[in-house]
């Protein structure tokens, strides 16, 4: 059994627990997109019968903003969930844990907390 510096790509059995981790963190990531989707469809619907006075401004660019954010949160989210999917992928093709620069293995402590990732700290602090 070759030890950690000489492995080259994670065995089956680790790919399988790591795409069991990014399955779940899917899961939770489009129920949340879906919850913004459909916070931003309500917002459209309440913002645009709404005819009162000029006093409504400040409330109108208070919901304006919100729905800014609301947006760029759901396009973060859309990122995360491709980077996910993406990340399924590398695990299907085994090339999952490899460090995209240095082409050595991603500590699982990193994958764990970042499963998406394709850098190891190493390069990743090498890019600052």
């Amino acid at each position: 059994m070759a030890n950690n510096s000489e492995k080259t790509r994670y065995s089956d059995a680790e790919l399988q627990e790591f795409k069991e981790i990014i399955l779940e963190k899917l899961r939770i990531a489009k129920e949340e997109l879906s919850a913004l989707t459909k916070s931003l469809n309500a917002s459209n619907a309440n913002g645009t019968d709404d005819t009162a006075g000029t006093f409504k401004t400040l409330e109108d660019g208070s919901a304006t903003l919100e729905k800014e954010q609301t947006n760029q949160l759901a396009a973060r989210q859309k990122k995360f969930i491709d980077n996910l999917e993406a990340a399924l992928v590398r695990i299907e093709n085994k090339t999952y844990g490899i460090c995209r620069e240095t082409g050595k293995l991603i500590p699982k402590e990193r994958l764990r907390a970042v499963p998406h990732t394709t850098l190891s700290m190493e390069a990743k602090m090498k890019q600052y």
